[in-house]
Parts: C-alpha cells; structure tokens; sequence
C-alpha cells in the first residue's frame, strides 16, 4: 500500500464543497488584485484633468504592489510561483525532511514530555474503566464466551507445540530452587506471633482425647496392657484397672490444660515450637531434611501422574465446546467476570492500586518508546505525497491565506495613499 494511503485524501462532499469555496476566493482575489491594476492605469491617464488622481493612483499602485507580494508570499508556501526556480520558494515541499524531524521532535519533547504523561494518566480511572465494562451482563457474557472459545485451542496448542514440556520444567527448576527452610520459619514464626499454635494444641487435646475414648482404641490399648503384664497379675484383670487409670488421668490433664490458659503445658509447648522455629531457621541439618523431603516428593512418580491426570481433565471439561457443560462454564465464567467487576467497583483502595500499577507500566512504556513514536512520525512525513499533502493543507486554510492578499492589498492601497498624501502636503509647503 503507498504511502500515501495513510493520509485519507478521498474527497467526500464537504471537501468538494470547501474546493469550490476556495476556487471562488481565488478568483474574487485574483479580479481585486485584476481591478487594482486597471484603476491605476486609469488614475495616471487621467492625472492631469484633477489632483484627486494622483490620490487614486497612489492607492492603486501600493495596492497593486501589495496585492502581489502577498500572491507571492502564498504561493510561494506551497510552490514555485509561476514555476520558476525561485530561492525560498515551495517551502514546504523543499523543507519536507526537515519538517518531519521537527514534527517528531515535537511531539517528543512537547506531548510526550514525561509531567506531561503523568499528568493525563494520572487523570484516567483504567480501573473504573474496567469495573463498568465487566459489570455490563452482556460485555461479560461475550468475555465468557470468547474465553471459552479461544481455551480449546489454547490448551491444544500448548499440548502439541512443547509449551507443557517447557512450563513443566520451569515451575518444577522453581520449586526446587526454593529454599523452603527460611520460608517454613517465617510461616510458623507468624503462626506463633499470632497465638494460633496454642488454638492448634487446643484441637490436638481435642482429637486425642475423641481417640482415648474409642472403643477400638481403648481395646487395643488394654491388649498391649495385658501382654505387657505378669502372669499373677493377668489373673486378676489389672489391665482394665490400669486402663482406666491411664485414660482417666490423661483425660483429666488434657481437660486441665484445654481449660486453663495459664497451665505449664501450654508454656512447654509454646518453647517447644519456638525452639524448634529457630533451629528451622539456624540449623543447617534441618534445612537439609527440609531439602531432601522437597525432592523426595517431587522425585515421587504420582505426583507426575496426578499432574498429567489433571491437565487431561482440564482439556477435557473445556475441550466441550457444546453441551450442558458449556453452558455451565459460560454461565458461571458470566457471573465470575461481573462479579469481578462489582467488587473491583465498590473498592477504592484496590481501584487505586491497580490505576498506580498501570500508570507505573504505561509511564515506563511511553518513556522507553517514544523516541521510536518521534521516529516512526518523521518517517511517515518524509513518505508522503507533499503534492497531495499540500492539496489538503491548501484546502483547509486556503481560504484564509487568500485573505492575506485582500488584506494586503488595503493596506498596501493605504499605505501609498498615506505616503502621497504626506509627499503632496510637502510639496504645498
């Protein structure tokens, strides 16, 4: 496609109608600056029968000059006037590179200044923006769908191209360049700051005492008893009474510790597990065995089984282009999107935190590329068509530069007349 395709000149009605305009004032100038010549050559023929001519004469002639420097000042803008090589002639058309380097410096130092861009991000609500358009059903239900529509082929092209290969791989290099000892230590470190291992302890106490008290448990608790035990003492059945001493006394300490936050226990526990908090975080050997289980379970093939049963699961239910099932999923994917939109709407802390997101990425965006914008601008001017660009400029403004030569021409017309008139009463004197 040319070059100068990118200027849209097609002519609709209003240009033809602005065309016609301008033709008519070049020509009422043209015929001005026509009458300005014939009303001077009929002045000076007619000098000598009355002083007043030489009036008339004057203006005519100044207008007559006037009129036609300015014709040559206008043409001169756009072309060579009357074709002749003329220096400081055409100057838009001999100055078309310049122009354009300009123009793109213009518009990168001025308009894409960086207060500048600041300034009218700043002024823009993205978030707001995107809040309305998700809560719109139908703005929402067409995102579904065309989520929906797109997933399919998404997940095929990441099946057959070695994208899942490769995602594989790098969140499995991930997980193992993690260092899970000092993330584990901080993890329980805020779990114990915030007092949830004792509320922990307290369910623990709970379990145990539910499993003191099953009958399967106490059962086989009673036989490692009795195995245990002398013969004498079989005779006499004292496993069940040490049984129901052993389960009468723990229920009673776990009842005594559940109900009292100031029991010991509960400070033995609380230095067990800061203890062991700070050997997590110190101890080499610890951050080992952190190590060695992290590896052990990823090494372990079921878990390579339930990720791959997974992922075919995932293609499956989206594979579903019709059906119950799609519908569903648009359905639900429907509501998600609006639901989105309302909650992103009634929050203006999150608003504001996303609009200082995207503000930060667009800003950087601009700053990095708008030497590329300036670039690209003075290139698209350096390709255009300057005989059709100035056809365009020509019927914008034109009307207006053709005023010049009206105005040039009274006050050039003026001008003489003052000059006379001040030679005249000179010459009185």
């Amino acid at each position: 496609m040319a070059a100068t395709d990118s200027l849209l000149l097609a002519i609709d009605a209003g240009d033809a109608a602005r065309a016609a305009q301008l033709r008519r004032i070049k020509a009422l100038a043209t015929a001005a600056l026509g009458a300005c010549l014939l009303l001077l050559v009929v002045a000076r023929s007619l000098l000598d029968r009355h002083p007043a001519f030489g009036f008339i004469a004057a203006f005519a002639e100044a207008a007559t000059i006037g009129g036609l420097a300015d014709w040559y000042a206008v043409v001169a803008l756009f072309r060579r006037p009357l074709g002749l090589p003329i220096p400081h002639t055409a100057i838009i058309q001999t100055n078309q590179q310049r122009i354009a380097d300009k123009l793109g410096e213009f518009i990168e130092v001025h308009f894409l200044r960086d207060d500048a861009v600041n300034a009218k991000l700043q002024q823009t609500d993205f978030a707001r923006f995107v809040a309305e358009w998700l809560d719109d059903r139908k703005r929402s239900g067409d995102l579904a769908r065309f989520v929906l529509h797109l997933l399919p082929e998404a997940l095929s092209a990441v099946n057959n191209s070695g994208l899942k290969t490769f995602f594989t791989r790098r969140i499995l290099g991930q997980i193992q360049a993690l260092d899970l000892a000092p993330l584990a230590a901080g993890t329980l470190r805020g779990f114990v700051r915030d007092g949830r291992h004792q509320a922990l302890l307290d369910d623990l106490l709970v379990a145990v005492h539910g499993a003191l008290n099953n009958q399967e448990t106490l059962t086989a608790i009673r036989d490692k008893i009795r195995a245990e035990l002398p013969t004498l003492l079989k005779l006499y059945r004292a496993e069940k009474y040490v049984l129901n001493k052993v389960v009468a006394s723990a229920t009673s300490f776990f009842e005594d510790v559940r109900t009292d936050p100031q029991h010991p226990f509960r400070g033995e526990f609380d230095r067990m597990v800061r203890s062991f908090v700070d050997r997590l975080e110190t101890d080499p050997a610890y951050a080992e065995r952190i190590e060695q289980l992290k590896r052990d379970v990823l090494a372990r093939p079921e878990l390579s089984e339930l990720a791959q049963h997974l992922w075919s699961n995932v293609v499956a239910m989206f594979g579903e282009g019709q059906g119950h099932t799609a519908s569903l999923l648009h359905h639900h994917l429907s509501r998600l999107f609006m639901e989105a939109g309302r909650q992103l709407a009634g929050d203006a802390d999150m608003r504001a935190e996303i609009n200082q997101g995207l503000i930060v990425v667009l800003r950087s965006f601009i700053a990095a590329q708008k030497s590329g914008v300036s670039s690209f601008i003075a290139d698209q001017v350096k390709s255009w068509d300057m005989r059709q660009l100035i056809g365009v400029i020509e019927l914008n403004v034109g009307q207006d530069l053709q005023y010049i030569r009206f105005n040039g021409m009274l006050i050039g017309g003026l001008a003489g007349l003052a000059l006379y008139t001040a030679e005249y009463l000179v010459r009185l004197l």
